[in-house]
């Protein structure tokens, strides 16, 4: 068996992503969504990708447990066209970054998407209820809720992890996630 980290990393110090616009983005995610920016970082570098200094700017949304959603944009539009894919996914939404949530920010998350009226999609999945909404650049930006029996669906899924996931490889394709419920085919 693989030796893993002594100790695990203690949280996501911040999941990173470029926009083209800073103010739009901040806009979305501060005025719409309710969440702060706390950090702006203005800088200057040399980029070897493009072999010249170039300016960008680094902004921090903060999250509760002291993580946070970080974005750059660049005052070099070559360097911006570099960091885009040349061809987006045609099923861009399991691309995305979820936070944990309780019922109470969840409902107000839902209320604030709508007044602003952005997009929004709800999921239940079963071992969480989810929301989803997309930031200007494409970021889908999900927020779940965890049921009373959290705890018990965890444990049931750390025992049995990697056998579903060797069943998986080898092909068997069952569903294992009797929580959820089936749309009629």
């Amino acid at each position: 068996m693989t030796k893993l980290l002594s100790r695990p990393p203690e949280r996501l110090h911040h999941h990173a992503y470029v926009v083209k616009d800073q103010e739009r983005n901040r806009q979305f995610f501060e005025d719409g969504l309710g969440i702060p920016l706390v950090a702006t970082w203005c800088e200057r570098h040399f980029n070897p990708w493009v072999k010249r200094d170039v300016a960008f700017c680094h902004t921090f949304y903060g999250l509760g447990d002291g993580g946070a959603l970080a974005f750059f944009s660049f005052a070099d539009d070559e360097v911006y066209q570099k960091t885009q894919a040349e061809k987006p996914a045609e099923i861009g939404s399991f691309d995305h970054v979820a936070f944990k949530v309780d019922d109470a920010t969840y409902d107000e998350l839902v209320s604030r998407v709508k007044a602003a009226k952005l997009d929004l999609r709800e999921t239940d999945h079963g071992y969480c209820r989810s929301m989803y909404t997309t930031s200007p650049d494409g970021l889908v930006v999900e927020f779940t809720v965890d049921p009373p029996n959290a705890a018990e669906i965890d444990q049931i899924r750390r025992a049995d992890a990697h056998s579903e996931l060797a069943r998986w490889v080898a092909g068997d394709h069952r569903v294992n996630n009797d929580l959820r419920e089936r749309e009629p085919a």
